[in-house]
């Protein structure tokens, strides 16, 4: 068995090898790769591992950017110390989602999960069993109750120009120019609004299609972003996620 450990703590990266040795002693481990970028390069000069294990915060961002960028056939279990991805890690090749710490024996479990679904799967009878597991279907959010002084105001997401971290707060900015105090991170709501209508410009800005005014090219394959009656002048797209982002907006 061919396993890709995809993990950006080299400690952690290193335990999960050994479980692994631990669990299936005649396992050989491909690569250990700690970004998506890295990840990236690998799968598009190497043949599809028989397993991935995978942890969703990477380096330089969230290892599902890497579906968008390569096609990824091998199933997969992924290790985190984030339950909030659960349900968006299903809708990918998930054999089984483990929180950190991972022990032997929950290892060992996954494991043979994995050996069971190869053993007689297809890819219509693992859509049949993800749908089981999950119960129900992703439902983007529609609304945000926002406290707005003594009162509280109901915005709903098609008058969200884009949303913004600051020294750890979480500032959503409407259409209209009003601008709001939100109780989540950007992370979390990355998994709540939908994509085709929101992109995760960087880790500090979040925005709606709408409220892109102006892309520019910029030094080392990054893209410059002006947002609509924003004056920040450093938002930028990494060279990562540009072809990404390219791909969004040319839908």
């Amino acid at each position: 068995m061919k396993i890709l450990i995809l993990e950006d703590e080299p400690l952690a990266a290193k335990r999960l090898e050994s479980l692994v040795k631990l669990v299936e002693p005649a396992a050989e481990i491909l690569a250990k790769l700690e970004s998506v970028r890295s990840a990236v390069k690998w799968f598009n000069e190497h043949p599809q591992p028989d397993l991935i294990l995978m942890d969703i915060q990477l380096a330089d961002g969230l290892s599902f950017e890497l579906f968008q960028q390569v096609e990824v056939k091998a199933p997969i279990i992924f290790t985190t110390a984030y339950d909030e991805y659960a349900i968006r890690a299903f809708k990918v090749n998930s054999v089984d989602y483990l929180l950190k710490p991972i022990e032997q024996d929950e290892l060992e479990a996954a494991m043979d999960k994995f050996k069971s679904q190869q053993q007689a799967t297809s890819q219509d009878q693992i859509g049949k069993v993800l749908e089981t597991l999950l119960g129900q279907k992703t439902e983007w959010k529609t609304r945000f109750l926002l406290k707005a002084g003594a009162r509280f105001d109901v915005v709903d997401v098609e008058n969200v120009a884009y949303l913004y971290a600051e020294d750890k707060v979480v500032f959503l900015v409407t259409n209209d120019r009003k601008k709001y105090f939100v109780d989540d991170t950007l992370d979390e709501l990355e998994q709540k609004l939908n994509p085709k209508y929101f992109f995760r410009l960087n880790r500090k800005y979040f925005s709606q299609l709408s409220a892109i005014e102006r892309i520019e090219s910029h030094f080392n394959g990054r893209l410059k972003i002006k947002l609509r009656d924003r004056d920040d002048d450093d938002i930028y797209v990494s060279r990562e996620k540009a072809e990404i982002f390219k791909k969004w907006l040319d839908v």
